[in-house]
């Protein structure tokens, strides 16, 4: 059995969309809408050049996995909310994987995480 969320061989990525925004901690994300309420999510990835982390959209593999997981509708009835100043409220990929119980994805010795539940 394994502990990480693996890659899938074959997927498709029909749930969620590319929002490029002006937030101070990123500038694209993954979005989810439903109505008028949205719910950004980011992940975090490392640049070798520079040797630094940035955070960016989710990836294309793992879209659908969270927007059919039986527990989304209520985790982005809780979380979501309306656009204000071009922004959604944002939770990172390992946020959203912890509270819907899925398996995480291989964590990297690179990666930071937020000390708050906003960002």
């Amino acid at each position: 059995m394994r502990y990480h969320y693996q890659k899938p061989d074959i997927y498709l990525s029909m749930y969620g969309e590319l929002y490029i925004c002006n937030h101070p901690v990123y500038d694209r994300c993954t979005l989810f809408t439903i109505g008028d309420k949205g719910l950004a999510v980011i992940q975090q990835r490392f640049s070798a050049d520079t040797k630094s982390t940035y955070w960016t959209e989710v990836d294309s593999w793992l879209t659908d996995s969270l927007y059919l997981h039986p527990k989304f509708k209520e985790y982005f009835d809780s979380r979501s909310g309306e656009c204000t100043d071009g922004l959604y409220p944002t939770v990172t990929i390992r946020q959203i994987m912890w509270a819907l119980k899925m398996k995480p994805i291989q964590r990297q010795r690179w990666e930071t995480c937020f000390d708050r539940r906003d960002i």
